[in-house]
């Protein structure tokens, strides 16, 4: 019997669920599902400044963080 790791288990998994969405009649998750997220917070650039602005904070808390040598 073949060796059972992580990595075997995520594989067989993803097979079982297109194979259950399959017999569901679903379509099958799509790879790039993300691509349908681009651009919706176009009509408020405030919004996206402030989540661009937000995003590098917590970038730069974590370099201070790694340059001080602290483990969470």
């Amino acid at each position: 019997m073949p060796e059972v790791t992580l990595d075997t288990l995520t594989a067989r998994l993803a097979e079982v669920e297109l194979e259950l969405a399959t017999l569901k009649g679903e379509k099958a998750p799509s790879k790039n599902g993300w691509r349908k997220y681009i651009g919706i917070f176009d009509d408020d650039p405030d919004f996206m400044r402030q989540v661009i602005a937000e995003g590098q904070a917590i970038r730069e808390a974590g370099r201070q963080l790694a340059r001080s040598g602290v483990e969470e």
